[in-house]
Protein backbone atom coordinates (compact mmCIF):
# COMPACT_ATOMS: atom_id res chain seq x y z
CA UNK A 1 0.00 0.00 0.00
CA UNK A 2 2.75 2.47 0.93
CA UNK A 3 4.57 1.85 -2.36
CA UNK A 4 1.35 2.20 -4.38
CA UNK A 5 0.34 5.45 -2.68
CA UNK A 6 3.81 6.99 -2.93
CA UNK A 7 4.03 6.08 -6.62
CA UNK A 8 0.74 7.93 -7.24
CA UNK A 9 1.93 10.92 -5.19
CA UNK A 10 5.20 11.09 -7.15
CA UNK A 11 3.27 11.19 -10.43
CA UNK A 12 0.86 13.99 -9.52
CA UNK A 13 -2.82 13.68 -10.40
CA UNK A 14 -5.96 15.45 -11.47
CA UNK A 15 -8.69 14.86 -8.91
CA UNK A 16 -11.79 16.01 -10.82
CA UNK A 17 -13.56 18.89 -9.10
CA UNK A 18 -10.75 19.03 -6.50
CA UNK A 19 -8.32 20.15 -9.23
CA UNK A 20 -4.84 19.21 -10.34
CA UNK A 21 -2.19 18.21 -7.82
CA UNK A 22 1.53 18.39 -8.57
CA UNK A 23 3.82 15.60 -7.38
CA UNK A 24 3.80 15.32 -3.59
CA UNK A 25 6.46 14.06 -1.16
CA UNK A 26 6.45 10.42 -0.16
CA UNK A 27 4.51 9.49 2.96
CA UNK A 28 6.04 7.60 5.88
CA UNK A 29 4.34 4.60 7.48
CA UNK A 30 3.09 5.50 10.95
CA UNK A 31 2.23 2.92 13.63
CA UNK A 32 -0.24 5.15 15.49
CA UNK A 33 -2.21 5.99 12.32
CA UNK A 34 -2.15 2.30 11.44
CA UNK A 35 -3.63 1.51 14.87
CA UNK A 36 -6.36 4.12 14.32
CA UNK A 37 -7.12 2.56 10.92
CA UNK A 38 -7.25 -0.96 12.39
CA UNK A 39 -9.63 0.17 15.14
CA UNK A 40 -11.97 1.71 12.56
CA UNK A 41 -11.91 -1.22 10.11
CA UNK A 42 -12.44 -3.66 13.01
CA UNK A 43 -15.40 -1.56 14.18
CA UNK A 44 -16.96 -1.54 10.69
CA UNK A 45 -16.66 -5.33 10.55
CA UNK A 46 -17.93 -5.90 14.10
CA UNK A 47 -20.98 -3.67 13.61
CA UNK A 48 -21.52 -4.21 9.84
CA UNK A 49 -21.54 -0.57 8.78
CA UNK A 50 -19.63 1.65 6.36
CA UNK A 51 -18.99 5.22 7.52
CA UNK A 52 -16.26 7.59 8.65
CA UNK A 53 -18.09 7.88 11.98
CA UNK A 54 -17.48 4.95 14.33
CA UNK A 55 -20.26 2.92 15.93
CA UNK A 56 -19.50 4.79 19.17
CA UNK A 57 -19.57 8.20 17.47
CA UNK A 58 -15.78 8.37 17.12
CA UNK A 59 -14.18 10.47 14.41
CA UNK A 60 -10.84 10.21 12.70
CA UNK A 61 -9.54 12.83 15.13
CA UNK A 62 -10.64 10.97 18.23
CA UNK A 63 -9.32 7.65 16.88
CA UNK A 64 -5.93 9.12 15.90
CA UNK A 65 -5.58 10.87 19.25
CA UNK A 66 -6.55 7.69 21.14
CA UNK A 67 -3.86 5.82 19.19
CA UNK A 68 -1.26 8.37 20.31
CA UNK A 69 -0.86 10.41 17.12
CA UNK A 70 -0.32 14.08 17.98
CA UNK A 71 -1.64 15.76 14.86
CA UNK A 72 -2.10 19.11 13.20
CA UNK A 73 -4.07 17.78 10.21
CA UNK A 74 -5.73 14.52 9.24
CA UNK A 75 -7.55 12.86 6.36
CA UNK A 76 -9.24 9.51 5.88
CA UNK A 77 -10.25 7.31 2.97
CA UNK A 78 -12.44 4.26 3.48
CA UNK A 79 -13.52 1.58 1.06
CA UNK A 80 -15.32 -1.74 1.22
CA UNK A 81 -15.39 -4.83 -0.93
CA UNK A 82 -12.19 -4.40 -2.92
CA UNK A 83 -9.96 -7.47 -3.07
CA UNK A 84 -6.52 -5.93 -3.65
CA UNK A 85 -4.41 -2.87 -2.93
CA UNK A 86 -4.30 -2.03 -6.65
CA UNK A 87 -8.09 -2.12 -6.98
CA UNK A 88 -8.74 -0.01 -3.88
CA UNK A 89 -6.10 2.60 -4.76
CA UNK A 90 -7.44 2.83 -8.33
CA UNK A 91 -10.92 3.38 -6.91
CA UNK A 92 -9.73 6.11 -4.57
CA UNK A 93 -7.90 7.84 -7.43
CA UNK A 94 -11.16 7.92 -9.44
CA UNK A 95 -13.01 9.65 -6.59
CA UNK A 96 -12.38 13.40 -6.35
CA UNK A 97 -12.28 13.63 -2.54
CA UNK A 98 -10.35 10.40 -1.97
CA UNK A 99 -7.84 11.37 -4.66
CA UNK A 100 -7.38 14.81 -3.07
CA UNK A 101 -6.67 13.21 0.31
CA UNK A 102 -4.13 10.86 -1.23
CA UNK A 103 -2.42 13.72 -3.12
CA UNK A 104 -2.48 16.28 -0.29
CA UNK A 105 1.13 17.45 0.03
CA UNK A 106 0.45 18.64 3.59
CA UNK A 107 0.19 15.03 4.81
CA UNK A 108 3.44 13.35 5.84
CA UNK A 109 2.30 10.10 7.49
CA UNK A 110 0.00 7.21 6.59
CA UNK A 111 -1.52 4.19 8.28
CA UNK A 112 -3.76 1.64 6.58
CA UNK A 113 -5.82 -1.37 7.56
CA UNK A 114 -7.76 -3.95 5.60
CA UNK A 115 -9.93 -6.23 7.71
CA UNK A 116 -11.79 -9.20 6.26
CA UNK A 117 -15.51 -9.31 6.70
CA UNK A 118 -17.36 -12.48 7.63
CA UNK A 119 -20.57 -14.19 6.53
CA UNK A 120 -22.72 -11.66 8.39
CA UNK A 121 -21.05 -8.61 6.79
CA UNK A 122 -22.23 -6.70 3.75
CA UNK A 123 -18.67 -6.58 2.34
CA UNK A 124 -15.77 -9.02 2.15
CA UNK A 125 -13.18 -6.37 3.06
CA UNK A 126 -13.18 -3.07 4.99
CA UNK A 127 -10.35 -0.64 4.22
CA UNK A 128 -9.32 2.43 6.23
CA UNK A 129 -6.51 4.72 5.07
CA UNK A 130 -5.52 7.46 7.52
CA UNK A 131 -3.28 10.40 6.62
CA UNK A 132 -1.72 12.89 8.97
CA UNK A 133 0.71 15.65 9.67
CA UNK A 134 2.13 15.55 13.17
CA UNK A 135 2.12 18.60 15.37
Amino acid sequence: MLAAVNARRRAGATCGAQGAFPPAPDLAWNAALTQAAVVHSDDMVAHNFFSHTGSDGSTLGTRATAAGYVWSSLGENIAAGQATVAIVVDGWMKSDGHCANLMNANFRDIGVACVAGNASNTYRTYWTQDFGKAR
